[in-house]
């Protein structure tokens, strides 16, 4: 038997890494059976290998780990997306995501969304795996009363600033000529994958929102709103990015109240690691704790009137944050091809 092989995905592998993956996966998975999410995801360049990872033994594949690029710098932050062991080899899987860093010359390696059981894992690494905290801000019932969250006594709309307002970024030409704010967290998300990730997404539209004072570009936030004809009964805002400084989080408190309340949604959210409970606290969201018994529901199409939890990991936690829309994930429920 020869030596196990960790390395980089070579170009024309693609149906041989699908193969493997969909016979050694518990489902089809719409991001390795639908093009439109494998091309976007994994293979947007033509003629290019395709982003995975791989461990093989005499040839054959043993685990296969996909990545996305928040950048296209030389030293990358990545997010891992899909990555499947075959069965009784999930030690070597564990190997192919420890060597990634190096594989790919990358500064961060994180994932959004892993089962919670295997945090343990990424522990035994020395990464961070934990719970991603939620935050909302609820807006006003309507005449039915509360259609999707439910409340708890410590859910009233918390005071905020009227600081800074929101500027509509309108393409991916207006955002090139704006440029990136300043901001210490990572990953570092430039502007080519700004441009692919919120206005050439295959399916569901964002909202872009320029934050500036003075003529400086402070931050980007990054919104969806999903409407009453998508969740049959009452609109939602989610705050699915941020790029900036904490410090002009507290400062769009009220934007981003009159952004609620302007699409007349029962409440805004938004799913963040990094970002300190009492920044968010400042720019008026509540953070929803497990054991409160308030309910803010993440499916919305169509609602299911329950919490859902969500756990990621990172190798590099100084000055991580991560946000829904991070990685594969605020994608829609679509079937495979």
């Amino acid at each position: 038997m020869s030596d196990l092989v960790l390395r980089l995905a070579r170009p024309g592998e693609d149906a041989r890494i699908a193969d493997f993956i969909n016979q050694n996966f518990d489902m089809r998975l719409p991001l390795i059976n639908r093009a439109d999410f494998y091309q976007f995801y994994y293979a947007h360049t033509p003629g290019a290998a395709p982003q995975f990872a791989l461990a093989e033994q005499d040839g054959e594949i043993l685990c296969a780990a996909g990545y996305i690029l928040a950048n296209q710098s030389e030293t990358p932050d990545i997010w891992v997306s899909v990555w499947v062991a075959a069965k009784g080899h999930n030690g070597v899987g564990l190997e192919l995501m420890d060597a990634l860093s190096g594989l790919l010359n990358a500064r961060v390696v994180a994932c959004n969304n892993i089962r919670a059981n295997t945090c343990v894992l990424y522990h035994f690494l020395g990464w961070q795996a934990e719970r991603l905290p939620h935050y909302y801000r609820l807006g006003a019932p309507g005449a039915k009363g509360w259609q999707l969250a439910v409340p708890g006594s410590n859910s009233a709309p918390l005071p905020v600033q009227d600081d800074l307002p929101l500027i509509r970024v309108p393409d991916a030409a207006a955002l090139a000529e704006l440029g990136l704010p300043h901001s210490s967290h990572t990953p570092h998300k430039d502007l080519w994958y700004l441009q692919r990730r919120y206005f050439a997404y295959p399916h569901q539209g964002y909202d872009v929102w320029a934050v500036q004072e003075a003529g400086a570009l402070l931050a980007y936030a990054i919104t969806r709103t999903i409407t009453a004809a998508e969740t049959g009964c009452v609109p939602v805002v989610r705050l699915v990015d941020f790029i900036g400084d904490d410090a002009v989080l507290p400062r769009i408190g009220g934007a981003l109240d009159k952004l609620l309340h302007d699409a007349g949604a029962e409440y805004l959210d938004c799913y963040n690691a990094g970002i300190p409970a009492a920044v968010w606290a400042a720019a008026g969201l509540t953070e929803r704790c497990e054991d409160d018994g308030v309910i803010i529901p993440n499916y919305l199409t169509p609602p299911l009137r329950q919490n859902t939890e969500y756990y990621y990991f990172t190798n590099q936690p100084d000055g991580f944050v991560l946000f829904k829309a991070d990685g594969d994930q605020d994608r829609p429920n679509l079937p495979c091809d």
